[in-house]
């Protein structure tokens, strides 16, 4: 009996055990299932355009309370870090120190003529590349940029889940830790992928490829003298011919060359003859 309670001790605990399993597993699928559909939504829009400007936008409000705390003195203001990451991240060169020494500006003012000159800077490559061309463009990095980012954060949640165990030791649930962390890496893709996608288009550069020249029209060949027309078609009508012996002309049109070789036609020249 002793053996057998040790046995069952043994399957409850490996029961236990994959139990937690597939509670860290639907950790993993949650996350999954959001960023599928999410990604099924990007591909059946016949555009993404609305998406890739919110991303932006983001991006820009969030670079503003990072260096212009909201409520913090001008003296507090990081204007030149903030003008560096403008530039880095939005190909954008702005008078931010200008913007900020300016009286009574707020940082409100200053997150929305940012946001104004990013939207002209994209409207800027619509106008030049085309309106499709911008629109494929955008769709197509958006995808792969959100597919090579999901790959990653995969892999960053395999090596949390490879240690997250040792939280054990110091007292902590190992599930609700990997949960919170998992959601912590999550929401950091998240804002990577709005990053990066604003950066990519944001330095979009699109090489046209020139239009392939027209063919050169093929020269037309050249017309024979008048006395070799005249022979080859002297020749075709089956005579010999002779450019000094009308006789050996046989009927020639009226309008053919002469065959004596003037250059005339044959009414105009030995014709009138006839």
């Amino acid at each position: 009996k002793a053996l057998e309670k040790a046995q069952q001790k043994v399957e409850a605990r490996n029961f236990e055990i994959r139990k937690n399993l597939l509670k860290f597993d639907d950790v993993m699928n949650d996350q999954r299932k959001v960023v599928y559909e999410q990604r099924l939504e990007l591909m059946q829009a016949e555009d993404v355009a609305e998406a890739v400007r919110d991303m932006r936008h983001q991006v820009i409000e969030d670079l503003v309370a990072r260096h212009i705390p909201e409520k913090a003195y001008h003296e507090q203001w990081e204007t030149a870090k903030l003008r560096e990451e403008v530039k880095r991240i939005l190909a954008l060169d702005l008078p931010i120190e200008e913007w900020a020494a300016e009286e009574g500006i707020a940082e409100e003012e200053m997150r929305k003529r940012i946001i104004e000159a990013s939207d002209r800077h994209m409207a800027q490559k619509v106008v030049q590349y085309g309106e499709p061309v911008i629109r494929m463009a955008e769709k197509s990095l958006l995808l792969q940029i959100l597919d090579h980012l999901w790959k990653e954060h995969l892999l960053h949640l395999d090596h949390l889940r490879q240690g997250i165990h040792l939280r054990g030791y110091g007292q902590k649930d190992p599930l609700n830790e990997y949960k919170r962390e998992a959601f912590a890496l999550f929401e950091a893709m998240l804002a990577n992928l709005r990053l990066t996608v604003t950066q990519v288009l944001s330095h979009l550069e699109i090489r046209m490829a020139p239009p392939e020249p027209e063919p050169a029209p093929e020269p037309e060949p050249a017309r024979p003298p008048a006395r070799k027309r005249a022979m080859a078609m002297a020749g075709a009508n089956g005579a010999e011919l002779d450019p000094n012996d009308p006789s050996s002309w046989g009927k020639v049109p009226r309008n053919a060359p002469c065959p004596c070789g003037s250059g005339k036609k044959y009414k105009q020249c030995h014709g009138r003859l006839v």
